[in-house]
């Protein structure tokens, strides 16, 4: 490249250099960004430095300059500030939902948030121990694939499967399914698609990183008939557990100090009735499944099902059917 042409991109070498090598720790002298443009082939002097610089700051990025022992030239505040960034990498490292490699890939492009002196400590900051991550690669783009069917209205066509004791992926042996997307949620370090099952007629979930050879068709979404007012975020709360069950309204009478647990599982709008001085009673709409139960189960009677009776006498059958279960 002629020089002519690197005096051109002289404004963007130096918008580069300031973000990713400047904070307030780390300062670059006029001296110090001269010789690394010299380097680029760009000549630069001083008052054109100091110009380029007065025009990076009036562009909206915060150049700022420090005077006394070491004086310098930085960029203060970024778009995101460094507990911000190693919250995100904190996210990323931890979840479930991506493979290991899509999470460093992630967590490498979160460092070109920082200067490199800052990701270098968010390098070392960044660890969780013994972490399990999904072996399926794809998910990331089945996400992709999802959000464009979600936005465009359309239904999708795919496969689903399970892991035999191999670790081989096993086909459902329905073969394609084919349903309405409604969006996603995030429950329990797993990611789901709620949508509508076109061959049965109602609302089910569906693991992404057990979805394969998504399409994505040109068929408008089905489903708002029979679901006008369907909310993600109810239907979330009521499938809490992401199995499929009967859905009914349950009373439950627990202790005033385990209220939080309710607020936690249903949402902070259910209301509590207080029953005595020590004790509540909240009425809400849940699916009555093995996983409500075992949720119950774990509260060691803190938390109680009180009806209504078809609920009661499941959860009696669960108990006995455990203890038969029992060596």
């Amino acid at each position: 490249m002629s020089r002519s042409t690197n005096q051109k991109t002289k404004l963007l070498h130096l918008y580069q250099m300031i973000l990713r090598q400047t904070d307030e720790e780390h300062p670059l002298t006029v001296a110090q960004i001269i010789e690394q443009l010299a380097r680029a082939d760009i000549k630069a002097e001083r008052k054109s430095v100091y110009d380029d610089l007065e025009a990076l700051r009036q562009f909206g990025l915060d150049v700022q300059c420090r005077k006394g022992k070491s004086p310098g030239w930085f960029v203060g505040d970024r778009d995101f500030e460094l507990p911000e960034v190693k919250l995100l990498m904190d996210a990323v490292q931890s979840s479930r939902f991506l493979t290991q490699r899509k999470s460093d890939a992630l967590i490498r492009k979160l460092e070109g948030l920082a200067s490199v002196h800052q990701a270098s400590q968010l390098q070392r900051q960044v660890y969780v121990s013994g972490r399990i991550k999904v072996m399926n690669e794809s998910i990331y783009y089945n996400v992709d694939k999802l959000h464009t069917a979600i936005a465009g209205r359309k239904a999708i066509t795919f496969k689903y499967f399970d892991y035999d004791i191999s670790r081989k992926k096993v086909f459902r042996q329905k073969g394609r399914y084919m349903v309405s997307p409604y969006g996603l949620i995030w429950n329990s370090d797993n990611y789901y698609l709620v949508a509508f099952d076109h061959g049965h007629r109602e609302m089910r979930h569906y693991r992404v990183d057990k979805m394969a050879e998504i399409a994505v068709t040109c068929l408008e979404r089905e489903g708002q008939e029979l679901y006008p007012d369907f909310q993600l975020a109810r239907y979330g709360q009521k499938h809490f557990g992401m199995y499929r069950g009967p859905e009914m309204k349950v009373t439950l009478r627990g202790r005033r100090d385990k209220a939080g647990l309710v607020w936690d599982r249903f949402g902070q709008d259910v209301i509590l009735v207080p029953d005595g001085d020590d004790w509540f009673t909240v009425t809400l709409p849940v699916v009555v499944s093995p996983q409500f139960f075992g949720w119950l189960f774990g509260l060691e009677g803190s938390i109680v099902l009180t009806g209504p009776k078809e609920a009661v006498s499941a959860y009696r059958r669960r108990l006995a059917a455990a203890l038969e279960e029992l060596p």
